[in-house]
């Protein structure tokens, strides 16, 4: 019940910075388990998903690299209590509001509108998770809020390419080429390949940002 409570607490964006601290094994286990069960509900019903995505696994290799990548990119800042494990089991809690993605909205609409919907699960689903970052990196490193801006947004930006590159290029190839067979997921990857292009417009503002935010932090830790 305790660890429920602070799932809760965590989505309602109403954590502390010591309840972060106090994250133990046991709320990594169960953002494990909820990863990789919505994992393979999000793709459950997408023949074009690969086999570790229908398993689930693919969900959870996610929540590691994407962990791993907003630890390294904090590290340079030298935030008290910064550790791998905080962030992972962060991550990985965050994985519930993922749970829209298994409705199978397709089996009782028509394929149009199940694109509709599958867009708007997406979109309310990555809004939800992207505050939850940046309540998380606000709360638990106390940066200033440009620093918090620019390192919520960097990995998300990295993410995003990278699956587009990875995952999504042969969707991209029947986009660009005309959908020949809809599934309902094809308006969701369109929106990623809208995302894909912002991220790589906002890469240099933002390598930018970072830099100058690691030096001021620098100067201020020597004075």
């Amino acid at each position: 019940m305790k660890i429920i409570n602070t799932i809760s607490r965590l989505l309602a964006f109403q954590l502390t910075r010591e309840e972060m601290l106090n994250f133990n094994k046991y709320h990594l286990i169960a953002g494990m388990l909820g990863t990789w069960l919505v994992g393979m509900g999000r793709y459950w019903d997408d023949p074009k998903a690969s086999l570790l995505q229908h398993l689930g696994l693919g969900s959870l290799i996610y929540i590691f690299v994407l962990a791993g990548i907003i630890w390294l990119i904090l590290y340079p800042f030298k935030v008290p209590n910064w550790k791998y494990f905080t962030v992972l089991t962060f991550i990985s809690l965050t994985s519930f509001p993922a749970i829209f993605y298994a409705i199978p909205v397709e089996r009782f609409t028509a394929i149009e509108t199940a694109n509709t919907i599958n867009v708007w699960f997406l979109a309310i689903v990555a809004a939800w998770r992207l505050g939850l970052l940046y309540f998380f990196l606000k709360r638990f490193t106390r940066l200033s809020t440009g620093n918090i801006l620019t390192v919520t947004l960097m990995p998300i930006c990295v993410i995003i390419s990278t699956l587009t590159v990875l995952n999504l290029h042969r969707v991209v190839f029947n986009i660009m080429g005309g959908v020949r067979n809809p599934t309902p997921h094809d308006a969701s990857y369109g929106v990623l390949m809208f995302l894909t292009g912002i991220s790589m417009i906002l890469t240099i503002p933002l390598l930018i940002s970072y830099g100058v935010g690691i030096y001021k932090n620098k100067k201020r830790r020597v004075k």
